[in-house]
């Protein structure tokens, strides 16, 4: 039972944080995915009108010809190029790829490469984070580490140091 309460606490954490990263920028629309174990979904949604621009699914008739079963990769792919070419007929060339909470592998990852494969921007896949620097950004902007007598002679020209006689 603990195996199945950390496996839900960490899918919580997981929508959290993507959730988070993906509304924190409203440049762009949002790819939101949703699968369960027989169909996939796809849709481009405006946050801020609130509206749903495109989709696509598995269970779409257009699409049910080509899909025999839609609970795996294949399925994902064609839903992926599906939603692509919606979006670019509409006009919509970037978007933010919402997994909610998704691992990206798989399925998701699959539907996510066909769309990108398809013309639509979703970013590199494993790029770094645009808001935060990267650790080795910020230990290559330090000045070099100073040794323990450097650190007192910069203190004793500037005049901070006491005598411990005088305390």
């Amino acid at each position: 039972m603990k195996k199945y309460q950390q496996i839900n606490r960490q899918r919580k954490n997981r929508v959290f944080r993507v959730s988070n990263a993906v509304k924190r920028s409203s440049d762009r629309v949002r790819l939101c995915v949703s699968k369960s174990n027989k169909n996939i979904a796809a849709q481009i949604i405006d946050d801020v009108a609130g509206i749903t621009l495109v989709s696509a699914s598995t269970r779409d008739k257009a699409l049910t010809a080509e899909i025999p079963y839609g609970g795996n990769s294949a399925a994902a792919e064609i839903v992926g190029e599906a939603v692509a070419k919606k979006a670019l007929a509409a006009g919509i060339k970037q978007v933010k790829f919402d997994r909610h909470g998704s691992k990206y592998h798989g399925r998701v990852k699959a539907l996510a490469d066909a769309a990108r494969k398809a013309g639509l921007d979703i970013g590199a896949a494993g790029e770094p984070k645009e808001d935060k620097p990267e650790k080795a950004d910020k230990k290559s902007a330090k000045a070099p580490a100073k040794s323990k007598a450097e650190k007192e002679m910069a203190k004793a020209a500037a005049g901070k140091t006491q005598s411990k006689k005088g305390k």
